[in-house]
């Protein structure tokens, strides 16, 4: 099984959503699942698609704030490690209920911390606290260090695929992003290839860009 691998280090938070929701639109002709791993230019908090802008910008002073093309609450994005993973209709993941792949793709990220010595578990339930703040409080399946949550994801199933995003908030260790970054590729077993956006791609990105994600009237559409 081949994923291809896409590392785009920091990038402006609008450019990161309309990567995202790119790659997602581009699984009818790539044909293959990509993984990929960035960073942030500056401190930003991303939030769920449906959420209301207002309650959003009430219930944090991470700016900008940018509006993900899949669901969930707010994610601080001033320290974290942010991946997201596309899959084409055609792969296993794509008919998996969104309990269990949530719960594997965490399990994916608990098996990497093992393999970094750090010692995981994913959340049997489910502690609610504050306004759809996503790192506050956890849902069942998130991962836990010492019962606080450092992980967690939101997905979004199209015609075209499944797009998961998710966040890392790492624990106060001396372990390196790129450290967690290889050992999520080792302990996954398959054959990963390295992958550039090709010209197309690229396009959508800007197109996605200019009249979307940076677009105060998307952002504030709720």
């Amino acid at each position: 099984m081949s994923f291809l691998l896409l590392q785009s280090g920091p990038c402006v938070p609008a450019f990161n959503m309309a990567l995202d929701e790119a790659l997602l639109e581009a699984m009818l002709r790539l044909g293959q699942p990509v993984l990929r791993f960035y960073g942030w230019t500056e401190p930003a908090a991303s939030f769920g698609y449906s959420q209301k802008y207002a309650e959003v910008e009430r219930a944090t002073l991470l700016r900008p704030l940018v509006r993900r093309p899949t669901g969930g609450g707010i994610v601080p994005h001033d320290a974290d490690w942010t991946y997201s993973l596309a899959f084409p209709t055609n792969h296993e993941w794509y008919s998996l209920a969104a309990i269990d792949s949530y719960r594997r793709i965490h399990e994916w990220i608990r098996a990497a911390f093992g393999k970094c010595n750090v010692p995981t578990e994913l959340a049997e339930s489910c502690r609610r606290a504050g306004l759809g703040q996503c790192f506050v409080g956890y849902e069942k399946f998130d991962l836990l260090w010492h019962g606080k949550k450092i992980a967690g994801a939101a997905q979004r199933r199209t015609r075209a695929g499944l797009l998961i995003q998710g966040s890392v908030q790492p624990p106060p260790l001396s372990l390196a992003g790129t450290d967690w970054q290889h050992a999520m590729c080792d302990v996954a077993h398959v054959n990963w290839v390295a992958f550039e956006p090709d010209s197309a791609l690229l396009a959508r990105v800007e197109e996605l860009v200019v009249k979307r994600y940076s677009q105060a009237a998307f952002t504030r559409k709720r």
